[in-house]
């Protein structure tokens, strides 16, 4: 089996470039990554499919070494379908996002950094985590009126 390091500096290529642009913080850049990276995956499996064979149907008197494998194009082409699928849905994502706030851009959640702050606790030192108490009050004085109360409870 040959490798060709043509199809395999493309697949670094693509790959490298795909990673970069799915760290970005566009949306667009995000799915051009994700693109690249099923393309650098699909020229992958073409190059470890080997080189190029017969069909894979049977005829008497052919070695089974002259024959192409067919799982690489299998893959090859469920991985294609899966990537459309993708691209498509961070399409409509990206169309839904650009209607509603006009931008293209992820934002930062508020939440998301005062949890990213906070100290966290070594979970071998479970004397230094605070015990926090949660009281559960039982008691009746709610809005409604206190007939409606004892119908609800069975009692008159």
């Amino acid at each position: 089996m040959t490798v060709n390091i043509t199809l395999l500096a493309v697949m670094g290529v693509f790959v490298a470039v795909g990673v970069y642009l799915i760290l970005e913080r566009s949306l667009t850049r995000v799915m051009l990554g994700l693109m690249l990276l099923a393309n650098g995956a699909n020229i992958l499996l073409l190059a470890t499919g080997g080189a190029a064979g017969l069909a894979p149907l049977y005829r008497s008197g052919t070695p089974a070494e002259d024959y192409s494998d067919p799982l690489p194009q299998a893959l090859i082409l469920t991985s294609i379908v899966i990537s459309f699928a993708v691209t498509a849905f961070l399409l409509g994502i990206i169309y839904r996002s650009w209607v509603l706030g006009r931008q293209d851009e992820v934002q930062d959640d508020i939440e998301d950094r005062r949890v990213a702050n906070q100290s966290s606790f070594d979970a071998e030192d479970d004397t230094a985590i605070p015990v926090e108490t949660t009281e559960f009050v039982t008691d009746d004085s709610d809005e409604r009126p206190a007939g409606k109360k004892a119908k609800q409870r069975g009692t008159r």
